[in-house]
């Protein structure tokens, strides 16, 4: 069952590892935006179908390409990320895409956040 949140609130999304991150809701809106992204554009091409410009050797590129673009899209602030001496950070487009740099944060901004969205565009298209 589909459950209709009608909240645009942010929510707090935790990616273990001592990192959450406030996120707004994944929307059509968010995902419209994110395919408008120049680096989404540059790597799927001119009209931004990420589904035709997919193949397995682009899959995982265009996966934390557009990883990033929701990203710098979505998070409005976050907790347990600081600079080299420890101090905490504000999130900036720069910070969000050096986050996803790293693997396991990644991997959890994939499937917490990105997967729920996914898995409902493949339903459509069954």
């Amino acid at each position: 069952m589909l459950r209709l949140t009608l909240s645009n609130e942010p929510s707090w999304l935790d990616l273990g590892h001592g990192v959450s991150l406030l996120v707004e809701p994944l929307s059509t809106a968010v995902m419209m935006a994110a395919r408008s992204d120049p680096a989404v554009r540059a790597v799927a091409g001119d009209n931004a179908d990420l589904e035709d410009a997919a193949g397995s050797d682009r899959d995982d590129q265009i996966a934390v390409i557009v990883a990033k673009a929701v990203a710098r899209i979505v998070v409005k602030d976050w907790e347990g990320i600081g600079d080299a001496d420890g101090q905490p950070i504000e999130p900036t487009p720069n910070r969000i895409d050096a986050l996803l740099d790293i693997w396991p944060i990644f991997e959890a901004f994939q499937t917490r956040y990105i997967a729920g969205g996914l898995i409902l565009e493949l339903e459509k298209n069954a």
